[in-house]
């Protein structure tokens, strides 16, 4: 999020009727609902951590122990039990 001088984009009138309210101050304009974008989807994380956690549970289905995939992906047996199960369900 980046900060606009609100005379550079909103008519005059408009920052007048805003100054009445809140006078050099900031103002936080949420976008709206359909332009929200949820956790992970602007930088990728999210989608990356789909691909892991296919990868892990193909893994799994290759036999490879839980430990084993523990130690190969940095993450405790629980998460990987975890994202197994989830995988599962998919």
């Amino acid at each position: 999020m980046k900060y606009e001088k609100a005379q550079n984009i909103l008519p005059q009138y408009i920052v007048n009727l805003i100054q009445e309210y809140i006078d050099g101050g900031y103002l936080y304009i949420p976008r709206k609902n359909e332009n929200k974008k949820s956790w992970g989807e602007i930088s990728g994380a999210k989608s990356n951590l789909r691909k892991r956690n296919k990868k892990i549970f193909i893994d799994y289905e290759k036999g490879i122990k839980i430990k084993d995939i523990a130690k190969k992906y940095y993450l405790s047996e629980s998460s990987i039990r975890k994202i197994i199960s989830q995988e599962k369900n998919i």
